[in-house]
């Protein structure tokens, strides 16, 4: 006996969302991998095993498809910020754990970091377009400007400092720790993501931003 049409239709629901999803992943592979001109939908499609056509289909082009990894790629990091309670947490503490929110998502998503450079080397272009961007950018600042406020409030934290300003100071230390990872290595011989050190640099980070916040 057939199921009924409703229960058809979810399961067919689901098995577009699980493709969807796997033909993102992919994609997101090849493109941190061989940048948005050395990237090719005939690869993508194959290792996904569907067809070009049906790539298409969901992404109607190469160059949406392509938007819609960077667009995936930073909702994962904003969607885990959002799940931080910061409310419950003193403002230095909240402030850290954000940092190390940070700093373990950039160190176990280099494709993210990839895919920002690659989207730098472009000027941004293809974030540009995106319908999606203010909800990229709002979570971020938000829960960083809640904390500060809370922590200007008690005196703990200057007030010449805003969430923009904090953002791109945890940024700057995650992405350098994992972006120039390699070259870092060459030259100095030491490696940043090194397990042995890895404590000492998530310490390191948070100490380095609640202090530049204390500093009057």
């Amino acid at each position: 006996m057939a199921a009924p049409t409703s229960d058809t239709g979810a399961i067919k629901q689901r098995d577009a969302d699980r493709t969807r999803a796997e033909i993102l992943r992919v994609a997101t592979e090849e493109f941190a991998d061989k940048g948005y001109a050395g990237a090719r939908v005939d690869e993508i499609a194959a290792r996904t095993s569907t067809t070009k056509r049906m790539i298409y289909y969901y992404f109607s082009s190469k160059d949406k498809l392509y938007l819609a990894a960077l667009e995936n790629a930073y909702s994962v990091i904003r969607g885990l910020e959002n799940e931080v309670d910061v409310d419950q947490l003193e403002p230095a503490e909240a402030i850290r754990r954000l940092a190390e929110l940070t700093f373990d998502h950039h160190e176990s998503h280099p494709d993210f970091l990839r895919l920002v450079s690659i989207e730098n080397i472009h000027r941004a272009e293809h974030l540009a377009k995106s319908e999606l961007l203010p909800g990229l950018a709002g979570p971020a600042v938000e829960v960083l400007d809640g904390v500060l406020r809370r922590g200007r409030e008690s005196g703990r934290f200057r007030d010449d400092v805003d969430a923009l300003d904090v953002h791109m100071m945890i940024s700057s230390f995650c992405v350098f720790r994992t972006a120039n990872r390699y070259t870092f290595q060459a030259i100095f011989e030491r490696d940043l993501l090194d397990p042995e050190r890895r404590d000492h640099y998530r310490r390191m980070l948070g100490d380095m931003v609640l202090d530049f916040l204390s500093r009057r």
